[in-house]
């Protein structure tokens, strides 16, 4: 049996929720995090406790550029990075017809386009340094539907159908990717 150090991972939507909840588990086992979050200051309290095993960036994931800019800098300062775990989401429900345009991109852009550029920022870094594991946060939601969740259905089967397109892609490199599909959990989502 192989025995393996801490390993350094980089998680998205880390301020409440899944992102947090994983970020806390990790930190507590030894890992080191990669937290991003709109409001680093979120994490100001496992700071103190975990040091510089937690490194945190302001990140709207819906701003590519910074997404882009923050990734480089992650693998930069950390050095390789073993796990990328796309957890960033946002839900509005209601009919269809009711949702407003700026709704219907708000979400599509968090739950859909955003999870997609981290993917694709992410690759490049992980085929230079031999591999790692690309982990979407998925729901679901992309699996099966209920009425007045359908942008939010929309965008999970869309990034569910991505991740499966992609792994073959990434296979060859050492990359190797995972969709995680939760239920109703009791978070701050719900």
């Amino acid at each position: 049996m192989t025995v393996r150090g801490p390993r350094t991972w980089f998680v998205t939507g880390a301020s409440r929720g899944f992102g947090r909840e994983l970020t806390e588990q990790l930190l507590a086992r030894g890992d080191r995090v990669a937290a991003t979050l709109r409001r680093p200051e979120a994490l100001d309290d496992l700071t103190g406790t975990h040091g510089d095993r937690l490194w945190r960036a302001a990140l709207d994931v819906a701003d590519t550029d910074r997404l882009r800019v923050v990734v480089g800098a992650a693998f930069a300062e950390l050095g390789p990075i073993d796990v990328v775990v796309s957890n960033a989401g946002s839900g509005v429900f209601g009919a269809a017809e009711e949702l407003t345009d700026t709704q219907v991109e708000g979400m599509l852009a968090v739950n859909l386009t955003a999870s997609i550029h981290l993917a694709r920022a992410a690759v490049p870094h992980l085929r230079e340094q031999g591999g790692g594991l690309l982990m979407q946060v998925s729901s679901m939601g992309g699996q099966m539907s209920f009425p007045a969740f359908s942008l939010y259905h929309a965008s999970k089967w869309g990034i569910e159908g991505f991740y499966e397109a992609l792994a073959p892609e990434v296979a060859p490199f050492g990359i190797r990717t995972t969709l995680v599909e939760p239920g109703m959990i009791r978070t701050s989502f719900f």
